[in-house]
């Protein structure tokens, strides 16, 4: 993208196209949220290195039987982060995140899966280690997370990019949970940008290797600008899939886009990964919204 500033500035400009546009529109943006959330369960558990594929995920939330044995985890683990991502988007604007109610998401994710860690933090004894990282001390959590929440509640004259890039970075680094603490990090990411008035954003599995880069250089010198850029780029991507149906437009595969107007492909696929242009993606297919 752009510089920083830039890019704060073409955020914003998003945001107020789509609040011009959404009023009247909520079964329409409530179909799209619906239609994401096996896409947000893939990708997240993809990155804790689920090995299911989007179409099983698609299938286990479907209930319909899957061509292959999966064990009694793994369609745990889709159900119940399907469950935490629908609660999400019903609740986070009417509901302010507290350390309740994370524990709360946590206790619906790990549900018949680690039913005497779920719906708590680590306690004496329980360390955890991320990498070359060592997790935050147990008994210094409780308080760690009571901080975490003032810090994003009164910098709220930052932009929504940078508190959501520390509050993330500094929840994985304080590493509250046994298990789990990847995704429900992931989730409160949406729970507060839902709260804020943004929409939900999507951390894919492809920018696995670039999202644990982040985690690393906050562990090493508190940097949050892989991260920063990580969060504008999903939620930039968000706001023009979503543009493209408010605004009515015919939206086409990128590649088809590319051929109907004698463009380079290649080219126009960069410039969606960096999303200077309006492209998104769905089902891991970059797609764009054009003039119908």
């Amino acid at each position: 993208m752009q510089n920083n500033s830039q890019t704060l500035k073409y955020i914003k400009a998003l945001k107020r196209r789509y609040h011009n546009l959404v009023e009247g529109k909520d079964a329409l943006i409530t179909l799209i949220n619906e239609s994401e959330v096996a896409e947000q369960v893939y990708n997240s558990n993809a990155i804790e290195n689920s090995t299911l594929s989007l179409e099983d995920t698609e299938k286990i939330l479907l209930q319909i039987d899957l061509d292959r044995y999966i064990n009694e985890r793994e369609l745990f683990e889709a159900k119940n982060l399907a469950r935490v991502v629908e609660y999400t988007n019903k609740q986070a604007d009417q509901r302010q995140l507290t350390q309740e109610l994370i524990l709360l998401l946590h206790k619906m994710l790990l549900s018949n899966i680690r039913d005497k860690i779920a719906g708590r933090f680590r306690v004496e004894n329980e360390w955890v280690r991320v990498g070359n990282h060592i997790a935050a001390n147990p008994l210094e959590i409780v308080g760690l997370i009571k901080t975490m929440l003032i810090d994003y509640h009164t910098d709220d004259d930052l932009n929504i990019v940078t508190r959501i890039a520390r509050l993330h970075l500094t929840f994985e680094h304080i590493h509250p949970f046994v298990d789990g603490n990847g995704r429900i990090g992931r989730v409160i990411n949406n729970y507060l940008l839902i709260r804020q008035g943004y929409v939900p954003i999507n951390i894919k599995f492809i920018d696995r290797a670039q999202y644990y880069q982040a985690f690393s250089e906050f562990d090493k010198n508190h940097s949050i600008n892989t991260m920063e850029r990580i969060v504008a780029l999903a939620l930039s991507a968000s706001y023009h899939k979503r543009l493209a149906y408010l605004e009515n437009k015919k939206i086409i595969k990128l590649s088809n886009y590319a051929k109907e107007n004698k463009l380079s492909h290649s080219n126009l696929l960069n410039k969606a990964n960096r999303q200077t242009i309006e492209a998104f993606q769905e089902k891991g297919v970059w797609k764009i919204g054009v003039q119908a």
